[in-house]
């Protein structure tokens, strides 16, 4: 039975995503939160909990794809945690991993359920790709729509000639400096 503190990891995928449901009406010490792809393990929250949890803390996650997106990985995480004398906990699988409780069944779900993730990400992928085709072969534009217009960007190359802040532009145009110097550059 796990002794030490109880810590919580969520992820989304982006930024517009909310984080609140997936660790809802836990009791938690400690959350650390990742607004990141899953498709790797060099997520800045995941190293810092890694680094946080100490032998006898349970390690709270609401599904086995909010950890990891690869089978790889997903292994590597949990045993390294196991290794430490940390308990990973998977809310809606109901399954638990700890040195002490973990059997050849569990491992074998792990290793199930991470594959499924992995599948489905594979999968997100591929969709992605063809809606690309699709939206390109119809004529569409693709990718990150422009954040300043052209007709923006001279203003901006003229009001700066005439001595204004770059930094005060950005603000007034919504983007950040790197957009806007980006933008002046080209």
């Amino acid at each position: 039975m796990a002794t030490g503190q109880t810590v919580g990891y969520v992820r989304v995928s982006s930024v517009d995503q909310n984080l609140a449901r997936q660790l809802d009406g836990i009791t938690l010490d400690r959350v650390f939160e990742d607004k990141a792809s899953g498709k790797d393990a060099k997520r800045p929250s995941l190293i810092a909990l890694q680094a946080f949890v100490r032998e006898g803390d349970t390690v709270i996650v609401h599904s086995i794809d909010r950890l990891a997106r690869n089978l790889v990985d997903l292994r590597s995480i949990v045993s390294g945690l196991n290794d430490r004398g940390v308990t990973v906990t998977f809310i809606k699988e109901n399954l638990t991993f700890s040195t002490d409780t973990s059997s050849p069944m569990s491992t074998l779900m792990l290793s199930m359920m991470g594959a499924f993730a992995e599948f489905e990400r594979s999968m997100i992928l591929e969709r992605q790709r063809e809606g690309i085709a699709a939206a390109k072969a119809a004529g569409k534009p693709t990718g990150r729509p422009e954040r300043l217009k052209p007709a923006d960007v001279e203003r901006i190359k003229a009001r700066c000639a005439a001595g204004e802040s770059k930094a005060a532009l950005a603000g007034e145009y919504k983007v950040s400096r790197g957009t806007l110097y980006n933008a002046l550059k080209n």
